[in-house]
């Protein structure tokens, strides 16, 4: 009895989980899980399926507009040579968050597949703050996600092999983007005024950075360009004020007009021998030192692409020619001035947001315009100076100078309370 039992249990047990696996398919199945993207991440692949009574399975929301427009979950999908794409939101009944595109839709005996995101889809959402594209999408419009200021997280699935111009211009929350193995080029103001962007992962699968492409992406610290890119465009980087480094690789022929203007974070680059062409001011608004620019091709240039060579760099961030302090790394915290500085010139500190304490030596007798603009984190303004320096009325433009704590000599303080602009300083007290 007891072995006819045992033979029971072998014989219906592998049933049974055959039945349970075979219950689960994909047309019954509301959301399945489909291959890594390429981050190592999984995409889930939402199917939504319709009856014929418009009911919906999974707790989805459908609306029909017409034959061709649907919305479901307050995203519209457009029906376009027999496949899907998403053309805009419930600018209405969106209350922000996350959304997910679904990847396919079943509907009166018909399966569309969705395949694209449609021009200027999400553009202005500012309450979205993810977004996550299934592995059946191909191509991102141009103007996508313009402006979406909240969006943080974009999910991008392993098979979009365009990404429109402007795509995410001005998503000003986000942080970081891996773009898909598949995707050849990088259009034009793509990433422009990502300003939070501290990363992003370029395939090996793209052999162009647009004009504009990462321009004022100010928190992007690092960049690696594959070797599959042979053109970095105009003004590619320009005003990326956070990149610390980064290498052109050999595959590189060209590289625009200000392609790293304005990325003052920039401490050395290296021109490959594959460069046969450098744009005029390339490096304008860069500052190396003379051994930290390296050419290793035959291009030449009388003002370094723009780039201006300092002779001094200090530890603290601060760059020297002669005797002008002519510029402070965006990173730097804290910053003492040398005694064989005379001159503070012009912007040398604007915009170093960063910056809470400065000390500035008797030696100094001048400051440029704009010398220190923009510089909102600034507590402790340092000054040896005896004889007040000439300043001119912009030096602490946007500073907030009442907030900031004057310390001069104490034989000076009436001084520098009867000139301006320093007798605008929150308090001015002897050192």
């Amino acid at each position: 009895m007891k072995k006819h039992l045992l033979f029971v249990l072998m014989t219906l047990l592998p049933m049974a989980l055959l039945t349970t696996a075979t219950s689960c398919s994909k047309d019954d199945g509301v959301i399945e899980l489909d291959k890594d993207n390429n981050d190592g991440q999984q995409n889930q692949e939402i199917i939504v399926t319709v009856d014929d009574n418009g009911n919906v399975d999974g707790g989805h929301r459908f609306t029909k507009v017409d034959e061709t427009n649907f919305y479901i979950d307050d995203i519209k999908y457009t029906t376009v040579s027999g496949n899907l794409k998403v053309t805009d939101y419930d600018k209405a009944l969106f209350s922000g968050g996350g959304a997910t595109i679904i990847s396919m839709l079943k509907y009166k005996g018909r399966t569309w597949k969705v395949v694209g995101i449609a021009d200027y889809a999400f553009m202005h959402c500012s309450n979205l703050t993810s977004i996550t594209i299934p592995n059946s999408v191909t191509s991102i419009g141009s103007y996508a996600f313009r402006y979406c200021s909240s969006l943080t997280s974009v999910t991008i699935g392993n098979s979009v092999t365009s990404i429109g111009n402007r795509a995410f211009e001005d998503c000003t929350s986000l942080t970081s983007v891996t773009i898909p193995n598949g995707v050849t080029s990088i259009g034009y103001y793509t990433f422009s005024g990502c300003s939070s962007m501290t990363s992003i992962t370029i395939p090996n699968s793209v052999t162009s950075i647009g004009d504009h492409a990462f321009y004022y992406c100010s928190s992007l610290t690092s960049i690696t360009i594959p070797n599959s890119v042979t053109s970095i465009g105009e003004c590619a980087f320009s005003g990326c004020r956070g990149l610390t480094s980064i290498t052109i690789p050999n595959s590189v022929t060209s590289i625009g007009n200000y392609a790293f203007s304005g990325c003052s974070g920039l401490t050395s680059i290296t021109i490959p021998n594959s460069v046969t062409s450098i744009g005029d001011d390339a490096f304008n608004g860069c500052y190396f030192l003379p051994n930290s620019i390296i050419n290793n091709t035959t291009l030449t240039s009388g003002n370094n692409w723009g780039a201006t060579l300092c002779d001094v760099e200090t530890s603290e961030g601060l760059l020297i020619k002669d005797v002008i302090a002519i510029k402070c790394r965006p990173w730097a915290a804290s910053i003492t001035i040398p005694n064989s500085v005379t001159n503070i010139g012009e912007c040398a500190f604007s915009g170093c947001r960063g910056l809470t304490s400065i000390t500035i030596p008797n030696s100094v007798t001048s400051i440029g315009n704009y010398a220190f603009s923009g510089c909102g984190g600034l507590k402790d303004f340092y000054c040896h100076a005896k004889n007040v320096p000439n300043t001119e009325s912009s030096s602490f433009y946007n500073s907030n100078v009442e907030l900031i704590t004057l310390h001069v000599p104490a034989a000076s303080v009436d001084a520098y309370k009867a000139k301006l602009p320093w007798k605008n300083f929150g308090s001015i007290v002897p050192l």
